[in-house]
């Protein structure tokens, strides 16, 4: 169960990624508007490409696309 009273909140950590962090979370931007997600993992932009920023659209993907044949290294 997601952030149970027992145990801290989880953050995942993934350089070529978005955060991933259990939810429901509020995210407050630096101009001081909120956004209010109530999933489960909630994937928050880290590149700022987003349509949807502060939450993650997948728009990295878009930007680290190789040649046709070539294979992003795990």
């Amino acid at each position: 169960m997601p952030n149970a009273a027992d145990r801290p909140r989880r953050v995942l950590l993934d350089p070529r990624g978005p955060l991933l962090v259990e939810g429901p979370v509020e995210i407050v931007l630096p101009d001081g508007t909120a956004t209010v997600c109530e999933r489960f993992m909630v994937a928050i932009c880290q590149c700022r490409r987003s349509r949807t920023y502060p939450l993650c659209d997948t728009s990295h993907r878009r930007a680290r696309a190789r040649p046709s044949g070539e294979r992003l290294q795990e």
